[in-house]
């Protein structure tokens, strides 16, 4: 079956390939840009919000190129700490820290069962150009570094993410057996 007639979505999305932090598009373009640290502007006192708010004015008005304000939620993952907490849990045999250790996976479950999420900011752009994209990177995180944030070029899992929240809802596909009932 060609690309243009496939049934997944995998068959007419444009993308050829996801690395160096950038979407090959089929065309020779490449979707790139940078995902920015969020920041709580607003526990700041009145003056540092409104100097942060029109720094971001000046900056988003500086930018000359077509681009993407994506807001993105990533599933928050601690299924590592819960396994480290269980491993602690079996080697520790003091009652009382045991019972701490307790407390705290359940907490971690707790907040595992509430689909906790941690949301993302990306500034995106296609251009074809890797020396006009590296720029433009540049050029964007040293713009938000004025406006005391922080970012940083996307890497091909935040891509990869990104491509997974539009096409899956945020879920992470997995290999494995389809079973119809």
């Amino acid at each position: 079956m060609s690309k243009g007639r496939s049934r997944y979505s995998e068959g007419w999305l444009p993308v050829k390939n996801i690395s160096n932090g950038m979407i090959i598009l089929d065309n020779g373009q490449k979707v790139s840009g940078i995902k920015i640290v969020p920041r709580n502007i607003f526990i700041l006192d009145e003056d540092s919000q409104h100097a942060v708010i029109n720094a971001l004015n000046n900056f988003y008005n500086s930018i000359d190129f077509e681009f993407w304000l994506v807001v993105s939620d990533r599933v928050v993952d601690i299924a590592l700490y819960q396994s480290q907490l269980h491993l602690l849990y079996n080697n520790v045999t003091k009652p009382k820290i045991r019972k701490l250790i307790s407390q705290d996976i359940e907490k971690a479950n707790q907040f595992m069962n509430s689909n906790v999420v941690d949301t993302e900011y990306f500034i995106l752009f296609r251009e074809r150009n890797v020396d006009v994209i590296q720029k433009r990177v540049r050029m964007l995180i040293n713009g938000l570094a004025m406006c005391n944030l922080n970012s940083s070029q996307t890497t091909n899992d935040d891509l990869r993410t990104l491509l997974e929240n539009f096409l899956n809802g945020g879920v992470r596909t997995k290999q494995g057996t389809v079973i119809s009932v």
